[in-house]
């Protein structure tokens, strides 16, 4: 069936069940936590998205990765198990580390600092994903370019609360969790533990080995929050995570297949840890301050079969047989101390501020070994030690005024100092100088009430990056460091949220890079499936524009629809030298579909019987700036059907349900001797999966 036919059959459901809108259920209003103020959905002036828990359980099932079609203009790289280098309106990164890890999407989980390592974003027990487009300079600085991703954990509750949840499917899926909580005793207070485990074997086979987990997933998640309220005006909270995803890495196959034929199967895992600690109290006068400080640790470790093969495989051409390993430790220290004023409590109780302090200290050590035995190259191996460090020091400050009885002006300010420094094996005779960046970014917003239930908003802000390293001892010394990117954004809105029956926002933007930062890549030996040097350089100019529409709508008491839709284009601009050669003045940015839809339909029957069909579509998009592969437009369609009755609730889902056949990422380079001719391949995307869920919630909303 086409996805123009999913599209025209919901469209005539709508019009079916329009007559019954009256007797429609009221939305909850949604509170975006990301921003400065914890502003409300409706009356944010940038363009957001907000998943909340319903949503979450009903359209995913084990990870963030299940629900990112519905997210407008959000894209990801794969090369991974799950999902770790985003792009929000084209502008993300792609690829592992290389050089300095300074991403352009924020991805934050509790307050703590996952961004460039966003693996560990598990959905059990997630009350709401919020998702900020555009550049997010004032609120998290130089990590949030493009915009920021922000998870947040079901909160402690003062009742005992008591959750499990039980899944098996095709493919060898199963998971078991659990999360219980309940009231301190003392004070105003509460805790909540959650323990999950889930596995699977992957969706591949490897017909070398004969084994049917060498790609698969192994994931555990244990997570901790306490609430204690000493006073009526001082709140402590902590969160405390450790995931382990063990996964496997088996990915890729010489005949684009869900066959691979790998005689070293490759690993992707990330033991993540994190802690972050908030504590809000009065501020002398009036207004409150807040203190937030986290630390996270990842050990992560990335290898891969580089020539996707075995020596059976290749027959005479062998010995031919590569492989790679990267193992990486990465930790952060993250302060950020800030004051905020009440409401209206400032010039006249027309204006309110606040002001902050943020630092972030960043250490990165990395271990990258290449092993090759083969008769193309001297058997060996390569190896290459590198350390980062990273410390940033930001100010920041923000007001928020009200111009008239429906008009408000929000200005905000941003000013960032980074101090880097990066050190590799291969380049120990010559050592790279420490790089200091002094950066700034801010936001102007206007916004005017049409009505109680509808606002417009203009928001003129810039974003930036700092700059980074290029490692290697293939790297030209004019090549070893690039410059930090700045970015400007226009972006026009209007929210309306009717009665708490249907929210719907729709917004048109243009932003401009300078000194874009544009990662690049070369196979140096034809015959060397892991002779690539990889590096960023700073382009001229780029431009990203489009528009970005959202709706939920109660229908009745019975049906909800929600839908998104994002049109986008990307240009270089003006690139000159290197960049010029490749062809790349006017051509599209990589990952930057010009196009993304998702449609969703539920339905809730009095007695317990539910169901719900989401639908998804992407355009094609460029892989990589250095060569003009595409991928193919797709669509994907899943569905869930169930029932619910008191604290129990079960469901049987499909995912893909058509069984579509799509790439989540593609190369194209030599691999296959003895020619080596330079050829496509693709990462493909999971088939068709057939599962149950089986749920207990006892006390919280369901008591």
């Amino acid at each position: 069936m086409s996805y123009a036919r999913i599209s025209g059959l919901l469209g005539s459901l709508i019009i079916l069940l329009l007559g019954d809108a009256a007797n429609a259920d009221s939305l909850d209003e949604v509170v975006v936590t990301a921003s400065l103020r914890g502003t409300t959905l409706a009356q944010l002036p940038t363009s957001v998205t907000v998943l909340d828990q319903d949503f979450l359980r009903g359209a995913g099932v084990q990870h963030l990765e299940d629900v990112l079609g519905a997210i407008p203009d959000l894209n990801w790289a794969a090369g991974t198990s799950r999902p770790r280098f985003f792009q929000l309106r084209g502008i993300g990164e792609v690829e592992q580390y290389q050089g300095a890890p300074n991403p352009s999407v924020g991805f934050l989980i509790d307050d703590i600092d996952f961004s460039g390592v966003g693996m560990p974003a598990t959905l059990f027990d997630t009350e709401q994903v919020e998702v900020l487009r555009g550049p997010q300079g004032t609120i998290l600085g130089a990590n949030a370019l493009a915009g920021l991703i922000n998870v947040r954990t079901v909160e402690p509750g003062r009742q005992f609360e008591l959750k499990t949840e039980l899944t098996g499917a095709a493919y060898g899926t199963r998971s078991l969790g659990l999360a219980v909580g309940d009231g301190l005793g003392v004070g105003d207070g509460g805790w909540r533990l959650v323990a999950q485990r889930y596995l699977s074997d992957g969706f591949r086979h490897n017909a070398f080995l004969n084994r049917s987990d060498t790609n698969g997933y192994d994931e555990t998640t244990l997570r901790g929050k306490i609430h204690w309220n000493l006073a009526s005006d001082l709140k402590i909270d902590l969160s405390a995570m450790r995931v382990n995803l063990a996964n496997g890495y088996d990915a890729w196959s010489i005949n684009n297949s869900y066959t691979t034929y790998s005689n070293q199967p490759g690993l992707d895992r990330q033991r993540a840890s994190g802690i972050a600690l908030k504590v809000t109290g009065p501020m002398a006068g009036s207004g409150t301050w807040s203190s937030v400080t986290s630390v996270a640790e990842s050990f992560i470790i990335n290898s891969f079969d580089g020539d996707w093969g075995n020596d059976v495989l290749w027959g005479s051409n062998a010995p031919y047989d590569y492989f790679q390993e990267d193992h990486r430790t990465r930790r952060t220290v993250a302060q950020d101390l800030q004051w905020k004023s009440t409401p209206g409590a400032w010039l006249g109780g027309r204006s309110d501020w606040l002001a902050g302090i943020y630092a972030l200290r960043l250490t990165e050590s990395d271990d990258l070994q290449y092993l090759y035995d083969t008769q193309y190259n001297d058997p060996g191996s390569s190896q290459l030690h590198s350390d980062y460090q990273a410390t940033n020091v930001a100010l920041y400050g923000s007001t928020q005024t009200a111009l008239s009885p429906i008009d408000s002006l929000t200005v905000g300010l941003r000013l960032e100092n980074r101090v880097a420094n990066y050190a590799d094996t291969a380049d120990a005779a010559t050592p790279f100088p420490s790089q200091i960046n002094r950066m700034w970014g801010g936001n102007l917003s206007w916004t005017r009430a049409l009505s109680a239930h509808t606002h417009a908003y203009t928001t003129l802000s810039r974003g930036y990056k700092g700059g980074g390293f290029n490692i290697g001892s293939g790297i030209l010394s004019e090549q070893r460091s690039f410059a930090p990117e700045s970015l400007w954004s226009l972006e026009a809105g209007l929210k309306r949220s009717d009665a708490g029956r249907w929210d719907w926002q729709s917004d048109i933007f243009y932003m401009r890079r300078q000194n874009m930062q544009v990662y690049l890549s070369e196979q140096l030996q034809q015959n060397n499936p892991l002779a690539y040097v990889f590096f960023t350089q700073n382009a001229s100019q780029g431009e990203n524009y489009g528009l970005e529409s959202q709706l939920h709508y109660a229908l009745s008491s019975r049906w909800q629809l929600s839908g998104s839709a994002s049109l986008l284009c990307t240009r270089y601009l003006g690139v000159t030298g290197l960049f010029a050669a490749l062809g790349l003045d006017g051509r599209a940015q990589p990952f930057a579909p010009g196009y993304k839809l998702a449609a969703a339909v539920e339905y809730h029957h009095p007695s317990g019987w539910f169901g719900r069909l989401d639908s998804s579509a992407l355009d094609s998009f460029y892989y990589y700036t250095s060569d003009a592969q595409t991928s193919k437009a797709y669509h994907l369609e899943n569905l869930r059907v169930g029932f619910e009755h008191g604290p129990v609730s079960t469901s049987l889902w499909v995912r893909n349900v058509f069984q579509t056949r799509y790439a989540q990422q593609g190369f194209y380079f030599g691999l296959i001797p003895p020619n080596f001719p330079n050829q496509s391949f693709l990462q493909l995307g999971d088939p068709r999966q057939l599962g149950f869920t089986i749920r207990y919630e006892f006390g919280g909303r369901h008591e």
